[in-house]
């Protein structure tokens, strides 16, 4: 494994990773609303991209890294979704 593939995994694990908090706090509380739904659409979207470029050039360490990073921030956004209709008040 050369120096590239060690700080390209390094980075990628601390991609996925980074998520993870987000989600397990949003859930405790069962509450989003300090989350930045424009951010979160923006990131999404990032990773849809990087998925793409990395299947064009057929960079599958960009795939894979790319495609947990969509699911795990998409959770948020589901997250983000699910707790503020039920903070939205009856009709």
């Amino acid at each position: 494994m050369s120096i590239a593939d060690v700080v390209g995994t390094g980075a990628a694990l601390c991609s996925m990773t980074s998520f993870v908090p987000q989600i397990l706090k949003i859930w405790r509380e069962r509450d989003a609303t300090s989350v930045s739904l424009r951010m979160y659409a923006v990131t999404v979207t990032g990773f849809a991209l990087w998925i793409a470029y990395g299947v064009m050039t057929n960079a599958w360490p960009v795939v894979g890294a790319n495609t947990v990073c969509l699911g795990l921030s998409a959770t948020i956004l589901v997250l983000k979704w699910r707790f503020s209709q039920r903070a939205a008040p009856a009709a």
